[in-house]
Order: structure tokens, then C-alpha cells, then sequence
């Protein structure tokens, strides 16, 4: 089997198992986490810089004003993502987390029609109509909007659309990010220290070596990811990307004993149809391509 997909495949893998991560820092707040996951992953990052030898080319590019600006609000929009995840993993939300990451391939595509003017087809529209009835429905049964599942969907898929427009890779671009919001991530960590509030170097270094290594759970995946998306084609990459939010679900579900009510299935059920028409048709699709390229 080709390697890309074995690191595509470890890659989601890692990300679908990260609530089981967050879990043991369930005593310690989602903004101190992410605060120590912020900058933990922008050393590791720097390092790995370092050592393949292109601090020099990662600073020019990053020196680029206009590049500080398209990675200031991807930095953003990273730490609001991550802020709202660890939160609802550690508060109980591991179902309606993986929710959002159902949506977001949805949500991605409405953002391409609306900012990259992409057309879809017949089918594509359909998958997003019953998508949206699910989100609808959904709503109902809760007597509110999934509002966790439907701002990871938001903020990752408007982070992808700025990603799309960013110049540099994904190592340099993470890097980037990272540092921007290095220094009120690590304003917030003194902040805490001073008022008595933080947990780290006060539980026990058990927990500090956690919440230290935040920083090499987020960059092994990003890494695996980069190496995969350089190795196979980007609609199978596509098809993968399930793997994470199945595996938050099946955790959510069967590890943590969330309640999927009657209500949540009919909900998810649709999302999961759209997603199974969006998929097929897209691989469809993309199978006729050169057959259609021969035939002109």
C-alpha cells in the first residue's frame, strides 16, 4: 500500500483520538491548555526549522507584511478552533464535537461558492440540502443551534479558505501562526501563574509533561498530513479525513457513554447521506475526468 496513505491514515488517526488526550486535562481550563499547546507546538515547530537548516528562508518569508497578515488571521482562527474543542471534549461534547467535523467538508464548499466562486453540480447542491435539514433538525431536537459542532465547522472551514490563499507550506505556515499568538498565549500563562490560577508546575509533573506535550501531539499529525498530501491524490486524502470524526464519535459514544438520543441519530443520519452522496459523487466525478479529457 502506498505510504501516503498509511500517513494520511495515522494522521486523521491522531486527530480522531485526541479527546482521549484532552481528557487527562480535564481539571485544568480549556485556556490554559490551549495556551500551553500554542506555545509548546510554535518550539517544536522553531526546532524543526532549525535542524532542516531553513531559519533563514522561514524568517524572510515571515518578515513579508503582507504574509504576517493572512497568518495573523489563520493564527486566529487556529486558536479559537482549538479553544472551543478542548472545551467541549473536557465538558462532555465529544459526539456533537465530531459533528463539526462531519460538516466541515459541507461548510467548505459553501465557502468556495461564495468567496472562490466554484460552481457545484446537481448532486453536490442535493448532498448540502440535506445537510442543512439534518443542522435544522437537529436544532429542533436540542430547542437550540449545535453551536459547538457548528463554529468548529465555521472556524475550521473559513481557516482552510485562508490557508488556500496563504503562500507558505504547511510547516512554515503553522510555525507562523503559532508565534503570532505565542505572546498573549504565553501573557495569559503568567497571568494565571500570578493569581494563583495555573495549573502547571502545581499537579504534579505527570500533568505538566501533558499539557508540555500538547505541543508534539499537534505537530507529529501536521507532519504525517504534509508528508501524505505529497504522496497521494487530494480527493482520497478527502475521503480519509472521516476517519477522525468517526473515531471522536465511537469515543464519544462507547468510551465516554454520551447520550445519542433517537432525535441525534435522525440528525447525524442526514449529515452522514449527505456526506455518502458528496463523497460518491465527487469520486464519480472525478473518475470521468480523463475519460472526458481523451474523448475532447
Amino acid at each position: 500500500m502506498n505510504k501516503g496513505i498509511w500517513y494520511a491514515f495515522a494522521a486523521y488517526s491522531f486527530w480522531g483520538l485526541f479527546p482521549i488526550y484532552w481528557k487527562w486535562l480535564y481539571q485544568v481550563s480549556a485556556l490554559e491548555i490551549i495556551s500551553h499547546r500554542i506555545i509548546w507546538s510554535c518550539v517544536i515547530l522553531m526546532i524543526v526549522i532549525v535542524a532542516l537548516r531553513q531559519w533563514s528562508a522561514f524568517r524572510h518569508a515571515a518578515l513579508n507584511p503582507r504574509i504576517l497578515k493572512i497568518y495573523a488571521v489563520a493564527g486566529i482562527l487556529l486558536t479559537i478552533n482549538w479553544l472551543v474543542y478542548v472545551w467541549a471534549v473536557n465538558a462532555g461534547y465529544v459526539v456533537e464535537s465530531s459533528l463539526g467535523y462531519y460538516i466541515n467538508p459541507l461548510v467548505s464548499v459553501i465557502l468556495g461558492v461564495a468567496f472562490l466562486r466554484e460552481r457545484l453540480r446537481s448532486w453536490q447542491w442535493l448532498a448540502l440540502g440535506i445537510a442543512t435539514i439534518g443542522v435544522l433538525y437537529l436544532t429542533l431536537a436540542y430547542g437550540s443551534l449545535p453551536w459547538i459542532a457548528l463554529t468548529l465547522a465555521v472556524t475550521f472551514g473559513t481557516y482552510g479558505l485562508v490557508k488556500k490563499k496563504a503562500p507558505l507550506n504547511s510547516l512554515y505556515g503553522l510555525a507562523l501562526e503559532t508565534s503570532i499568538v505565542f505572546i498573549p498565549a504565553l501573557a495569559f500563562l503568567f497571568f494565571v501563574e500570578a493569581t494563583s490560577q495555573g495549573a502547571f508546575l502545581h499537579n504534579g509533573i505527570v500533568l505538566d509533561m501533558v499539557m508540555m506535550g500538547a505541543g508534539i501531539v499537534t505537530t507529529i499529525p501536521l507532519l504525517l498530513f504534509a508528508s501524505a498530501a505529497q504522496r497521494i491524490p487530494l480527493s482520497l486524502i478527502g475521503i480519509l479525513q472521516y476517519v477522525s470524526p468517526t473515531l471522536q464519535f465511537l469515543l464519544g459514544i462507547f468510551v465516554y457513554g454520551e447520550p445519542f438520543s433517537p432525535a441525534q441519530f435522525i440528525g447525524f443520519g442526514m449529515v452522514w447521506i449527505a456526506l455518502l452522496i458528496f463523497g460518491v459523487e465527487g469520486f464519480l466525478n472525478h473518475r470521468a475526468q480523463p475519460v472526458a479529457a481523451i474523448a475532447e
